[in-house]
């Protein structure tokens, strides 16, 4: 099995269809890396991944909007083909089984539901943003109280 995970942006808003009697909600994520090529330069390259998440739980489309940072992760395919101008080209489709909202276009949508599978990826779920992490205790016990 191979499992591809992405963080990025929905670059337009779901759509959700109904195919065969079963739910698909289809959307195209965007990762954009920045980096400096060999003259020193500050470059970007942005991949595009289309999506299909396959599932009865359509809850999560309302909040799948352009914009809208999410975690995915599920099986990849490569196609290759000819464009317009005749020169090969690529695209990368991925299956879903497990999304969450993290955050971007409208932090109040990003309450980290998670739609996905039953099993929860421990890594995706610490990728959520509004996880609040506990204040440490500032309270100290006495050293002349100990009951040993």
């Amino acid at each position: 099995m191979i499992k591809l995970q992405i963080i990025g942006n929905l670059g337009k808003d779901c759509v959700l269809k109904e195919v065969n009697g079963k739910n698909v909600i289809n959307f195209n994520v965007a990762h954009t890396e920045k980096f400096k090529d060999s003259t020193g330069s500050q470059r970007e390259r942005t991949t595009w991944v289309e999506c299909a998440f396959w599932t009865d739980r359509t809850g999560i489309a309302p909040y799948l909007l352009k914009g809208q940072l999410v975690y995915v992760e599920g099986s990849p395919e490569a196609d290759a083909y000819l464009n317009k101008e005749n020169q090969p080209a690529g695209k990368l489709k991925l299956r879903v089984r497990d999304i969450q909202l993290l955050g971007g276009r409208n932090d109040s949508n990003s309450s980290g539901i998670n739609s996905g599978s039953s099993s929860n990826s421990s890594s995706a779920n610490a990728l959520s943003s509004n996880r609040m992490q506990p204040e440490p205790s500032t309270v100290e016990e006495p050293a002349d109280d100990l009951p040993f």
